[in-house]
C-alpha cells in the first residue's frame, strides 16, 4: 500500500509527502523486509517470527505515518490488524505490550509533529481514539488467542492419548489368540490380525479374497448375511490347525463391512480339560479311599489263608500272586491319592537294573503272556538312582501294558524289552521297546494329553498319569520315534538323581 501511494498512479493526486525521499526509501525497505519475512519466517519459531514481524510493522508504520501525513489516518487504522494478529499469536503479556508500544509510538509521533515541527493538523482526539482501538483489539484477540492455544494444547493431548489408545488397541487385537477379520461387501479381506493371518496361510496378500482362502467361512458368511443365522458348528480350516468357530457382526449399522471372529476351540478344550482333570482328581481320591477298605480286607484274608495248614502247595503260589497284586494295588491307590493331592514322591536309593529285572519277574508272575515275551536288559551291571520305586513300578506297568496292546504287528506276538543304560551328562534312562508298527506322527503329538486314546475301552489317562509320576521324581517321559523297528518310550533320570 505504501508503494502504491508513493509510486503508483495515484501518487500525483495526493499531497506531497513531508519527507518524500525518506518516505520512498522507507517504503522500499519495508517491502524488502516483508519479502524476507515471508520467505524465511514460515519455517521458524512462530513467536519469534511474530515478534520480528510486529516490530517491523510498528517501526515502519510509525515512520510512514510521520512521513506521509495524507495517509496517516489510513496507516494508523491498518496497524489495528497487525496489533490484533500479534496479540492473537503471542502470549497475553506480549500482546498487551505490543499494543502499548504502538500507543506510545503513535502518541510520540503526534506530539513530536505538534511541538517540535508544529505542522500537525490532526486533533489530539485522534490518537486517543486509536489508543482505545489498539488496546481493545489487543485485549480481545489476546483472550481469543489464549483460548485458541488452550484448545490446541487440549487437542494435541487428546490426539496423543487417542494415538496411544489406537496403538494399544491395535496391539491387543494383533496379539489376540482369537482371529479377527474385516471383510467388505465383496468378501475381500481388508484387515486381519496375526492369529487370522496364520489361519489364512501365514502370508499377507494385497487382494485377499475369502472365497479363495477359506471357502467354508465364505459360505457361512453368506448364510449369515442372508438370514442373520450364525452357524456355530466347529470346522477345521486346514489339516494343520485345530477346529475354529466363526462369529459375525457388522462393523457399523447399515455398513457392508463385517467383522469376523475366529474362536480357537483348543483354548476352550484346554479349559474344559483342566476342569475335568480337577474333578477327576477329586473323584479319584474319593474312589481310592473306597477301594482301600475292601483291598485291606482281601490282603488280611490272604494272610490268614497263608497261615492255614489245609492249603496245598500249588494253591500257596496263587496266594502269593494275590498278595503281591494286592500290595501293588495298594501302591497304585497311594500313587493316585498322591497325584490328586500333588504330593511329592518319596525317593529311595534304587538300582535301575535290579528294579527292571524284579519288575519283569513280578509282571510275568501276575500276567501270563503266552506267546508274547517281556525281558530286561542293560549295558551296565548296576545303575544307582534316587527314585520312588512304587511310582516307577506303576509307570513301567502302564508302558508295558500299552506295548502289549499296540506294540505288535498283525498275526505276530509282542516282543517287549526294558533296557536300562546310562544317559548323557551323568544321567540314566530306561527304554521300553517294542517291535510293533510304530505310532503315526500325528498321533505321537497327542500321546500324553489327558483323555486322548485310540481305544474304545481306554480312558486316555495312563500315559498322562505316567508322565506326571515321572515329573514328581524329577524325571521325564517321552516318545522316541524308531522308524521301521517299533516304538520306544524313554524315561530319563537327570544326573542329580544319580546316587553318589
Amino acid at each position: 500500500m505504501l508503494l502504491l501511494v508513493l509510486f503508483g498512479p495515484i501518487a500525483e493526486q495526493l499531497p506531497e509527502a513531508r519527507h518524500a525521499l525518506f518516505a520512498q526509501a522507507l517504503a522500499i525497505a519495508y517491502a524488502f523486509s516483508a519479502v524476507l519475512l515471508f520467505a524465511f519466517g514460515r519455517k521458524g519459531d512462530l513467536r519469534l517470527c511474530t515478534m520480528i514481524g510486529i516490530s517491523a510493522d510498528l517501526f515502519f508504520g510509525i515512520l510512514a505515518l510521520h512521513s506521509i501525513p495524507a495517509a496517516s489516518t489510513g496507516i494508523a487504522l491498518m496497524l489495528i490488524f497487525n496489533i490484533g494478529a500479534a496479540a492473537l499469536l503471542l502470549p497475553t503479556r506480549y500482546g498487551i505490550g505490543v499494543a502499548l508500544v504502538a500507543v506510545a509510538g503513535l502518541t510520540a509521533e503526534h506530539f513530536w509533529t505538534r511541538i517540535i515541527e508544529d505542522q500537525t493538523t490532526r486533533s489530539v482526539i485522534e490518537p486517543l481514539m486509536f489508543t482505545v482501538a489498539y488496546m481493545a483489539m489487543a485485549t480481545l484477540t489476546s483472550v481469543l488467542g489464549r483460548q485458541m492455544r488452550a484448545s490446541q494444547d487440549l487437542a494435541e493431548r487428546r490426539g496423543e492419548e487417542t494415538a496411544h489408545l489406537v496403538e494399544v488397541n491395535e496391539l491387543i487385537i494383533r496379539r489376540l489368540r482369537t482371529g479377527v477379520l474385516l471383510v467388505d461387501g465383496r468378501n475381500r479381506i481388508t484387515l486381519a490380525n496375526e492369529a487370522a493371518t496364520v489361519l489364512l496361510g501365514g502370508t499377507r496378500e494385497e487382494d485377499w479374497h475369502l472365497d479363495l482362502v477359506m471357502p467354508e467361512l465364505a459360505r457361512r458368511l453368506a448364510v449369515w448375511r442372508d438370514g442373520g443365522k450364525n452357524d456355530e458348528t466347529p470346522f477345521q480350516p486346514s489339516p494343520d490347525f485345530s477346529d475354529i468357530v466363526p462369529r459375525f457382526t457388522r462393523l457399523l449399522a447399515g455398513s457392508d463391512q463385517t467383522l469376523v471372529f475366529l474362536d480357537d476351540t483348543s483354548l476352550l478344550s484346554k479349559r474344559a480339560e483342566s476342569i475335568t482333570l480337577a474333578t477327576l482328581g477329586r473323584f479319584s481320591a474319593s474312589l481310592a479311599h473306597e477301594i482301600r477298605n475292601p483291598l485291606a480286607a482281601i490282603n488280611y484274608a490272604v494272610q490268614l489263608l497263608e497261615e492255614s495248614d489245609d492249603i496245598r502247595p500249588a494253591d500257596r503260589r496263587l496266594l502269593e500272586i494275590i498278595h503281591q497284586q494286592g500290595t501293588r494295588m495298594n501302591g497304585i491307590v497311594d500313587n493316585v491319592l498322591g497325584l490328586a493331592r500333588r504330593e511329592p514322591a518319596k525317593p529311595e536309593h534304587v538300582d535301575l537294573v535290579g528294579l527292571c529285572r524284579q519288575f519283569v519277574t513280578e509282571y510275568l508272575a501276575g500276567h501270563p503272556l503266552e506267546d508274547d515275551s517281556l525281558s530286561s536288559t542293560s549295558s551296565r551291571p548296576s545303575l544307582p538312582v534316587m527314585v520312588d520305586p512304587r511310582q516307577l513300578h506303576q509307570v513301567l506297568t502302564v508302558l508295558v501294558h500299552n506295548a502289549l496292546l499296540y506294540g505288535r504287528k498283525p498275526g505276530e506276538p509282542a516282543r517287549i524289552t526294558i533296557h536300562a543304560q546310562p544317559d548323557g551328562a551323568g544321567g540314566s534312562r530306561i527304554d521300553v521297546l517294542d517291535r510293533g508298527p510304530g505310532i503315526p506322527e500325528r498321533q505321537a503329538g497327542q500321546l500324553f494329553k489327558p483323555f486322548y486314546t485310540t481305544s474304545p475301552h481306554g480312558t486316555g489317562l495312563g500315559l498322562y498319569i505316567a508322565r506326571e509320576l515321572c515329573r514328581a521324581n524329577q524325571a521325564t517321559l517321552e516318545y522316541v520315534p524308531t522308524p521301521g523297528v517299533g516304538s520306544c518310550f524313554r524315561i530319563r533320570f537327570p544326573a542329580s538323581a544319580a546316587r553318589t
